[in-house]
């Protein structure tokens, strides 16, 4: 027996567990997540269904596993595409692109929001995914938060703006622009029409301000 043949195949686990996340995504984006099964989620990802089991053990956990693993992939999507296009010291132009990652402008974004709505609808009527929806952390709103304030402090927003409760605000502008985007009634490009219009609300300073 040759050297090769003795030595057993390295496997990546983290590029299988990704594999088979990946096909619930698929799954979630086309059929909902409802009557989701690991036997479906096998045959999607082309694995044996003691493959599904052994990385992530049960359906419910292969659910929860693989949402982490979407917000992970989304969140190093997003920090790379904002590095790459914004100057950090716009701070406008930052916080535009951290919304923009949120919106289905390409097929990455358009998955991500679709999966992300099956786990919202299926949280409805699962506690488990109820909770993660309803207590995680406010990141981004936190993160909106603070740009919004540090404009305030370089002058570039008004005093009497509050910056959480915008935030709160462009957060839930993000779902109707989400839906809007989706469901055809609006291009990419009116959907950032009306980005900038509310971001230019909030950066707006009164007239003479900025002399």
């Amino acid at each position: 027996m040759c050297e090769s043949e003795r030595v057993p195949k390295q496997v990546d686990h983290e590029q299988r567990r990704r594999q088979i996340a990946e096909a619930v995504w698929r799954i979630a984006c086309t059929r909902g997540l409802e009557d989701v099964s690991l036997r479906q989620v096998a045959a999607e990802a082309g694995v044996s269904m003691r493959l599904v089991q052994y990385y992530f053990g049960t359906r419910d956990n292969l659910l929860l596993l693989s949402l982490r693993l979407l917000n992970d992939a989304a969140e190093r999507r997003a920090e790379e595409r904002v590095r790459a296009t914004t100057d950090p010291s716009d701070l406008r132009a930052v916080l535009r692109a951290v919304i923009a990652e949120m919106l289905p402008l390409d097929e990455d974004r358009r998955i991500t929001t679709l999966v992300h709505l099956a786990y919202f609808v299926r949280s409805l009527n699962d506690e488990r995914l109820s909770v993660l929806f309803r207590d995680a952390p406010p990141a981004l709103e936190e993160l909106m938060a603070t740009l919004i304030r540090q404009a305030q402090e370089r002058g570039e927003v008004p005093d009497r703006v509050d910056p959480r409760r915008e935030a709160d605000l462009l957060m839930t502008m993000v779902d109707g622009l989400q839906s809007g985007m989706l469901l055809g009634r609006r291009t990419a490009g009116e959907t950032m029409e009306l980005l900038d219009h509310q971001l230019d609300r909030i950066f707006t300073l009164p007239s003479g301000a900025q002399d």
